[in-house]
């Protein structure tokens, strides 16, 4: 009843499918600042102070925080958990903080008042007090130590602990109650016949959006833990969980969120579990059975790539049983649906794959990896970078039913017997890819980049400057319709806005929903039928649409 409520209301408001994921992110990590959690019991710990030796280069013993010429930050750390989390925290301080700055800002924009909310409040108020139970000990004191440099600022909603706490569940939180408009990431495996040197290789889209600031100050973080692994992780500032990720044994762990039911309690964050396969797993069955003994909020794919096995896996969890995927071929493809027998008759993961638009962008994978004999991180980066559907079908740009929805906070390629790690640094995954040797870096205790993958000359078009340029007024419209900015489009303005993204259903979209809160409900129809001419992403944003034209029909003749 609650999750229809809530379907409901979001529809009410007209909120754009782009921004959905990005205001649960928000809410929730809001809702979940109303209860106190205690810290965990720490060592008596001191760390001194930093030291800074360049611009934008800070260190403190063997760790060090700096900005390469790409404009990523890179940070080594080791030692105990606490340690840890407080050398990051007084090395990053600057950018933790700006970090939580952002989502504050969001939360103050994005959070409707009133009855709903409090409505939603007393349904999540149940996650607060447990979710320390289900967090290891090794993970709350490194984040505990992280957040004794978070800003004072902020103490009237919670305390620092709690806050940053909550930020590793809002994640999950989020994806549990996102099935109006999931957000989708795409991965694959190659191995065999399929790659230049018959060597495993892994690449993935992480198309997690809250926001452009969100995303402004990506991290990648070089850590050699006093137990487990040595590993390196790509994402941002304060987040001690992985998304995606390589240890020294040559193990990586990506996750790609599925539809899932609602939450019945408080679990383990699924960032926090790839975090622990990634620091204590050498090879598959480790993380599986890693994987076995946890239980999580929400559904999600783990893909498991292990140089060890000369494989990748699928291990797909939902709150209530797990299953296990594995190719019988040299590729393996992800999106945001299960394939393992486990979950095959699953009504919520068929309903999924009917409903979504992961089938879309799996079937393009599909479709392009038959397409060429052998791959290399190059023609990897080419099909993480690919922005057409299936039979190069034209979609606009940011369709969500493409590989790359010009979206994603980060794009990352593995080469796991090689330990090389490529990150994607810029203007989503367009911008060059940088190869980060983990053997050197930790032997050296300092980032080493191999080689690069130079950006892509989209860039420099002009349909992505107007892409860029289309980008900017649909958030004015969202504005308009969510916030009641002011905005008034000139016809002029309305052709310019159409000719910058003409063959994307998203902008008849949302000129249709500037209409109908206008009550121009003849034009709303117009826009709304334009849309369902182009590529929609998904059946149940077809079904939205229709009804929207049937309000705007029903109100015109009323």
């Amino acid at each position: 009843m609650i999750k229809t409520l809530l379907k409901y209301v979001f529809r009410l408001i007209w909120i754009p499918t782009e921004l959905f994921f990005a205001i649960l992110f928000c809410l929730f990590t809001y809702i979940l600042y109303s209860a106190h959690i205690e810290p965990p019991t720490v060592p008596n710990t001191t760390i001194g102070k930093r030291e800074k030796v360049g611009p934008n280069h800070y260190v403190l013993g063997n760790n060090y925080l700096r900005k390469n010429e790409f404009g990523i930050w890179e940070m080594y750390l080791e030692g105990e958990p606490y340690e840890r989390g407080l050398v990051y925290g007084e090395l990053a301080k600057e950018l933790v903080q700006e970090q939580e700055d952002i989502f504050v800002a969001q939360i103050n924009q994005f959070i409707p008042n009133g009855f709903w909310r409090q409505s939603i409040k007393l349904f999540v108020g149940f996650f607060n007090s447990d979710l320390p139970e289900n967090i290891p000990l090794e993970n709350q004191q490194e984040i505990y130590g992280i957040s004794q440099s978070f800003s004072d600022e902020y103490n009237y909603v919670a305390a620092k602990y709690t806050r940053i706490l909550n930020y590793h569940a809002a994640h999950d939180i989020g994806h549990a109650l996102n099935d109006y408009s999931m957000v989708g990431c795409t991965s694959f495996a190659l191995k065999g016949t399929k790659t230049e040197n018959q060597e495993l290789m892994v690449g993935r889209n992480f198309d997690f959006y809250v926001g452009d600031e969100f995303a402004k100050n990506k991290l990648v973080i070089f850590v050699n833990p006093s137990k487990g692994y040595k590993f390196a992780s790509y994402s941002w500032a304060g987040f001690t969980g992985v998304a995606s990720g390589m240890n020294e044994k040559g193990l990586t762990v990506t996750i790609n969120a599925s539809k899932s039911d609602l939450p019945t309690g408080s679990k383990m964050p699924i960032s926090l579990l790839a975090r622990e396969i990634l620091q204590y797993a050498g090879n598959i069955k480790e993380a599986i059975a890693i994987a076995k003994k946890r239980q999580t909020f929400v559904s999600e794919t783990l893909m498991i790539a292990s140089a060890t096995d000369g494989k990748a896996v699928l291990i797909e969890k939902s709150p209530t049983k797990m299953g296990v995927y594995e190719s019988t071929t040299d590729q393996l493809v992800c999106s945001n649906h299960y394939q393992s027998t486990t979950f095959k008759k699953d009504p919520i993961n068929i309903d999924n794959i009917r409903q979504s638009d992961s089938k879309f962008r799996y079937s393009r994978v599909d479709e392009l990896l038959k397409k060429q004999a052998t791959f290399n991180p190059t023609s990897i980066a080419a099909l993480l970078r690919d922005q057409l559907g299936e039979h190069n079908d034209t979609l606009g740009l940011g369709n969500p039913r493409a590989i790359n929805q010009l979206i994603a906070h980060h794009s990352v390629i593995f080469v796991p017997n090689q330990r090389l790690f490529y990150i994607s640094s810029s203007h989503f995954q367009l911008g060059s890819y940088l190869a980060y040797d983990l053997n050197k870096t930790f032997k050296l205790k300092k980032a080493i980049i191999e080689t690069t993958i130079p950006a892509s000359s989209f860039i420099q078009t002009k349909a992505y400057s107007s892409f860029l340029h289309f980008k900017k007024v649909k958030q004015q419209i969202s504005g308009y319709l969510l916030f009641d900015k002011s905005l008034h489009l000139s016809d002029k303005q309305v052709t310019s806005f159409i000719a910058c993204n003409s063959e994307s259903y998203v902008t008849y979209e949302m000129l249709g929903k500037y209409y109908m809160k206008q009550t121009k409900y003849s034009k709303a129809i117009y826009y709304f039928k334009q849309s369902l001419t182009k590529r929609v992403a998904s059946k149940q944003i077809e079904e939205e649409l229709k009804n929207l034209i049937k309000e705007c029909q029903q109100a015109k003749n009323s």
